[in-house]
């Protein structure tokens, strides 16, 4: 089983609004370093209400050349209308891609042929190594759209089409991007686990008390598809940003000194 990760790898934050402005600093910092290194950089980003504070802190951080920043996300309805606000592009492109001037928006857009936007999307995140990716982790253990317990941890894909499962399809309810079960999808295209592991630098950015469990399994847990999270202690540049709601479940001394 790897070992809980490196306590300098956890940041906890005092509230949300603190994790946020936290979160972007090292977000932006990475951008920053690998724009003066590489003419572009390419990045992953999830969508939820978990990531509000985040984005929003990014927008405002200077110094971002975001003309040659390329950005994509990680999982997508199917069976949702093109213009659905709940769809995770159109959420992302009012909260963030269209609040900065990116150099390309690489949307999941479902068609009619799900496998082919699945190998096209798959094909377009291949094209080049990805250098970092911003995601949550939900109340289930997911990561993306890799519930438990189907998730693979070693998935030979890259991307695909998943069966979503009933709790994570409840968290949809709980933070309001639906008002019922009945209405939230029950499939979608998702980034696989190896797929998401493969980038250079992880962000793992988690508030509220809802997740202190997902987040003391996914940190001190043993590896497996229970918690597809687990597998975020396998990459050796990913870092968790918490507030003291969702550290609260973890033992002391993964949480930080003073």
């Amino acid at each position: 089983m790897p070992n809980p990760p490196d306590p300098a790898r956890v940041r906890v934050l005092a509230d949300r609004a603190a994790l946020g402005r936290t979160a972007a600093a090292a977000v932006a910092m990475t951008l920053r370093t690998r724009l003066a290194e590489k003419p572009r950089v390419r990045t992953v980003f999830a969508a939820a209400p978990s990531q509000l504070e985040l984005l929003d802190a990014l927008v405002r951080e200077p110094g971002i050349d975001w003309t040659r920043v390329d950005a994509f996300h990680m999982d997508e309805y199917l069976d949702l209308p093109p213009q659905a606000p709940q769809r995770f592009g159109n959420w992302l492109r009012a909260t963030f891609f269209d609040r900065v001037p990116l150099g390309s928006v690489h949307l999941i857009q479902p068609g009619a042929d799900a496998q082919r936007t699945v190998d096209e999307y798959a094909g377009a995140l291949a094209a080049a190594p990805i250098d970092l990716v911003c995601l949550g982790i939900g109340v289930n253990g997911h990561v993306a759209f890799n519930d438990p317990p189907v998730a693979e941890l070693h998935d030979p894909a890259d991307v695909k089409v998943v069966e979503l499962d009933v709790v994570c399809r409840r968290q949809q309810v709980d933070d309001g991007c639906f008002d019922a079960l009945e209405q939230v999808p029950r499939r979608a295209i998702t980034l696989t686990v190896p797929r998401l592991l493969a980038a250079d630098e992880l962000f793992c950015v988690v508030p509220g008390s809802h997740k202190n469990r997902a987040v003391r399994e996914a940190l001190t847990g043993p590896l497996g598809m229970h918690c597809p999270a687990t597998a975020l202690r396998t990459h050796p540049n990913c870092t968790f940003f918490l507030d003291r709601e969702s550290a609260a479940g973890l033992p002391p001394a993964l949480l930080p000194v003073g």
